[in-house]
């Protein structure tokens, strides 16, 4: 599970002038509040710098429609899952909050704690793809804020070019590539442990090359009747980031550096490539904005290039919590999530960071100027190469897998015991969720 804490077929569609009179309509009536009545909100939204700003951004441009809702944002704390979960188990949560879809998603009991928005015309524009993420039956609890993702390689391609390279299509293929540019005296794969989220990507990010091996995997491991652990296919991303470590490919300080330095050593071409989102292609904007089209991206290689595709990440929601019961207050919530996923509001977005992806409502667009590395990510979903995470087709993930990542990579535990302690976390979980068969 890529989360905060642990720190996600999607194409947008072209939507009629109808779509944002809806959007504008349900902005400017259906409150019940007089023409002076002020409403005031509060908003819990993730403290990474740029999605602050685009959270900032859609408030602003809200607002500006909206002149008698008041929203008042703050940032997350770092560790914003516990934080998350501890006012929502104390009655204390914001009106409104950005969280993530999928399966962490399941873990805030959203039955109890959020409030249901189905049948609100607000979700006639979100894409099914994204509504199953936020869903429990027939009832919805969240519409999107920001991009979907790609899960992969960012590399430079000046590096690329310099050294004769293609764009791997298999694992071996990769290798290959990292032996000729650790040869040319550059960091071949970089890594940042000092922020352990980022160490989960070979093995997250390998899920689409394992679900075009085993189709009923996510069945199966919902089931319990396959695991990590006594799975092999499965085992793959653990033993890349082994075979990453032994063959000395990555950037020395490794255990020590962060997810800043990394886009540093690939921005400036000090490292090759980066395990990654794409949303890193926000922070590359905005702190090396001349490099911005030196840096590309392609989907994790798996063992057959014939069917190499992309895991995609969904993007994070905004929920309003249940301690919104005063009427008018939660007609004005319902009017901001209705902002956010309409045209203007995608529009805020990328007028704020850029966009990192496809938006998942119709008729957003990604507009002219799209980073290569974004433009890279478009052709896999576009011909159907694409895959959710696991994170969003089961309930199950388990906490910690940063950690366990973290000691595979750097060569303190096997892949096949990192893989084991894996299926002890998802274990509890699943237990703790009531799953049948565990």
């Amino acid at each position: 599970m890529l989360t905060s804490h642990s720190k996600r077929k999607v194409i947008a569609v072209v939507a009629g002038v109808g779509s944002l009179a809806l959007v504008l309509a349900g902005c400017s009536s259906g409150s019940g509040n007089s023409a002076n009545e002020k409403v005031s909100l509060t908003f819990l939204t993730a403290s990474d710098p740029n999605f602050f700003k685009a959270s900032k951004a859609l408030v602003g441009d809200f607002e500006a429609l909206n002149p008698n809702i008041v929203i008042k944002t703050e940032a997350a704390a770092a560790n914003s899952d516990n934080t998350t979960m501890t006012k929502l188990a104390t009655g204390t949560m914001d009106d409104i909050f950005s969280f993530n879809t999928g399966a962490p998603f399941h873990a805030l009991s959203p039955e109890k704690t959020l409030v249901d928005i189905a049948g609100e015309p607000m979700l006639n524009d979100v894409l099914p793809s994204f509504l199953s993420t936020v869903s429990v039956g027939k009832h919805v609890y969240g519409v999107p804020i920001s991009t979907a993702m790609g899960g992969g390689i960012l590399y430079n391609k000046k590096v690329y070019a310099d050294l004769g390279l293609k764009i791997p299509k298999t694992w071996n293929e990769f290798m290959a590539n990292n032996a000729k540019i650790k040869a040319a005296g550059k960091v071949a794969v970089i890594e940042t442990f000092g922020d352990a989220w980022t160490s989960q990507l070979l093995v997250l990010s390998n899920f689409y090359n394992l679900q075009a091996s085993q189709p009923n995997f996510v069945a199966d491991y919902t089931a319990n009747k396959t695991h990590y652990g006594d799975n092999p296919g499965a085992q793959v991303g653990f033993q890349h980031l082994q075979e990453v470590h032994t063959k000395g490919y990555a950037n020395k300080d490794f255990a020590s550096a962060k997810f800043d330095d990394g886009i540093k050593m690939l921005a400036t071409g000090a490292g090759a490539q980066y395990p990654m989102l794409t949303f890193a292609v926000a922070t590359l904007q905005a702190n090396y904005p001349a490099n911005v089209k030196d840096v590309g991206f392609f989907a994790t290689p798996g063992t057959n290039a014939a069917v190499n595709g992309l895991t995609t990440w969904m993007p994070k929601a905004i929920y309003i919590s249940k301690t919104v019961t005063d009427p008018k207050k939660l007609a004005a919530a319902k009017k901001f999530l209705a902002f956010v996923a309409s045209v203007p509001g995608c529009d805020a977005q990328t007028k704020a960071v850029g966009a990192t992806g496809p938006y998942l409502v119709k008729g957003c667009t990604l507009g002219s100027d799209v980073p290569p590395a974004v433009a890279d990510l478009l052709p896999y979903i576009q011909k159907g190469n694409a895959s959710p995470a696991l994170e969003f087709l089961t309930p199950l993930s388990g906490p910690n897998l940063d950690v366990i990542c973290v000691a595979v990579g750097s060569g303190l535990t096997s892949p096949q015991a990192g893989a084991a302690q894996y299926d002890g976390e998802i274990k509890k979980q699943a237990k703790q969720l009531g799953l049948a068969g565990w």
